[in-house]
């Protein structure tokens, strides 16, 4: 981790920015060599952490403890590790954790996750577990020196009755003992700005970490934004529909979309970013490229910047609770 930080607390005291990328657990070998290719072909830009979902109603809890695991004890890169009330008990949740500090996972982010039947349907409790992810980041701070991530939303989540409300949850889950939280992907600056503010006024102090998701998809993207609740602006949707049959041209309008985001967010003192690469390396490492981060990093910029630091539905969206 930048400066020798060794959680993302640290690095976020030392007033460094976090760039960050997050992977899901793969369901085939094929789907596991790619992954792995991701991966190491991320590694080489030195992020601050990546990080591991759990599949649809924490279907691949066991899958993403043993990747996160994997990439602790095989890569240089700093490994958190995800963890979801999602049918579990409190005491399936304190192994979990357990498993995580056994692999040497000192970063946990710690999510309420989708319903066993995916965004949309009703939420129950295990019977033994957990309603929300406040108390779950409780349960993780009562097991020993564990740095905790959450979620936070820009786009109302599907749950929730106001915007405000969202921000009176993310202040609650800092009540808890939350260190940093990581939004759900968006396309609005604005939404991400506003976010904060009324966060802060709720009496959230934590650094909020902008999530970014390159378009790669017209499809895929659109239905991840149904099932999230994201927003996706008219103008966005008309260039990707005007080349919804060129992959090359969806990649290239996501590229270029996504990178002028970043620096509006970056330019408004946005703690860091945090990709969603869908265990593609390609469209981030040009969005890194073209942000010229890797320079940003090395510079006397990542000492004196601001600091800071969201499960899937069954497509494998990147949705957060």
């Amino acid at each position: 981790m930048p400066g020798g930080a060794s959680t993302i607390r640290e690095l976020i005291a030392s007033g460094g920015r976090s760039y960050s990328f997050e992977f899901f657990p793969p369901k085939t070998d094929r789907g596991e060599v790619l992954l792995w290719q991701a991966i190491r072909e991320l590694e080489s830009l030195r992020p601050t952490f990546v990080s591991v979902t759990y599949g649809a109603g924490g279907s691949t809890r066991d899958r993403t403890v043993r990747v996160t695991g994997r990439i602790s004890a095989e890569t240089t890169l700093t490994a958190v590790g995800h963890l979801t009330c999602v049918g579990s008990s409190r005491a399936e949740l304190r192994g979990v954790v357990g498993a995580y500090a056994d692999a040497g996972v000192r970063n946990v982010l710690a999510l309420r996750g989708d319903p066993p039947g995916g965004p949309g349907d009703s939420w129950l409790a295990h019977p033994d577990g957990l309603d929300h992810a406040d108390e779950l980041v409780r349960l993780v701070r009562g097991l020993g020196d564990f740095c905790v991530g959450v979620a936070a939303f820009p786009d109302r989540h599907p749950e929730s009755p106001s915007l405000d409300h969202d921000a009176w949850v993310l202040a609650s889950k800092t009540e808890a003992g939350a260190d940093f939280a990581v939004t759900q992907f968006f396309f609005q600056a604005s939404d991400y700005f506003e976010l904060v503010e009324r966060a802060a006024a709720h009496g959230c102090s934590i650094p909020v970490i902008p999530g970014i998701m390159p378009v790669t998809d017209v499809g895929q993207i659109e239905r991840f934004a149904q099932l999230s609740g994201a927003s996706l602006p008219a103008p966005l949707v008309r260039r990707l529909h005007a080349v919804q049959d060129d992959p090359e041209a969806v990649r290239q309008v996501g590229v270029e979309v996504a990178t002028a985001l970043c620096e509006v967010l970056l330019a408004g003192g946005a703690p860091g970013l945090h990709f969603y690469t869908l265990n593609r390396s390609t469209a981030t490492r040009e969005i890194y490229r073209a942000l010229g981060l890797p320079a940003r990093e090395a510079g006397p910029a990542a000492v004196g910047a601001s600091a800071g630091a969201s499960s899937n539905g069954r497509l494998e969206v990147p949705h957060r609770a």
